[in-house]
């Protein structure tokens, strides 16, 4: 199956260049986007980016896994509604849909028409705790600052054929006991009306792809699988 990695912020395809021969390995295209405004130059808005996971979808060789990560798990479940025929189903790693109408991913103060990486303070504990300082260092040295009109771009979705796409959340700083109750609580409105929901536990913290690539590769095989 084509499986088409879409990383949080900041965040390019590079990003899971220990995932992807992994996923091969396992008998899987893996398709790594680089979304634009990611270190190209340009101007980009939150449709523009939305448009690039839809083309991937458009050249996958037949149903695909989309694959999200941290903000983008929005960026996914926004291209599973654009084509809920051609989306096999989503996954979600570390991450929730973001409501109709709310700003995609406005998390931090933009300055100069970008929103750069905030160093490693806001994440300290279990979201970077299983990344050694080498790591560390190497993410933030390749960190590619979000364009603002990304970042605070709108979520609007389409069709309410979105909900029978299946989804896998991945649950990793977080676990499937708290992704409940979070869902339970209205949390996370677009996986409460979800029709087909599974969650999954993963032992690392927010970004598996650098922590726990095989782990995680096997996860996205199982669920390209089922």
């Amino acid at each position: 199956m084509d499986i088409v990695l879409v990383a949080g912020l900041w965040l390019d395809g590079s990003a899971w260049d220990a995932v992807v021969p992994e996923l091969e390995a396992l008998g899987h295209r893996a398709v790594p986007i680089t979304l634009p405004g990611q270190g190209d130059g340009a101007a980009a808005t939150l449709d523009d980016q939305v448009a690039a996971v839809v083309a991937a979808i458009d050249a996958a060789t037949g149903p695909a896994l989309v694959v999200g990560h941290s903000a983008a798990c929005t960026l996914a479940w926004l291209a599973a509604d654009a084509r809920p025929d051609t989306v096999a189903k989503v996954a979600l790693i570390g991450g929730f849909p973001s409501t109709e109408g709310t700003a995609y991913a406005a998390f931090f103060p933009a300055q100069d028409g970008v929103m750069a990486f905030p160093g490693w303070g806001p994440f300290e504990g279990p979201d970077s705790d299983d990344l050694d300082q080498t790591t560390k260092d190497r993410i933030a040295a390749a960190a590619i600052p979000v364009p603002e009109a990304v970042a605070t771009g709108l979520v609007r979705y389409t069709s309410q054929r979105r909900f029978d796409v299946p989804l896998v959340l991945v649950c990793p700083e977080f676990s499937p006991e708290q992704a409940r109750e979070w869902i339970a609580g209205g949390d996370t409105p677009e996986l409460s009306t979800a029709r087909s929901l599974e969650l999954v536990d993963l032992d690392s913290g927010h970004w598996p792809m650098f922590s726990q690539p095989k782990a995680l590769a096997a996860l996205l095989d199982e669920a390209a699988g089922s």
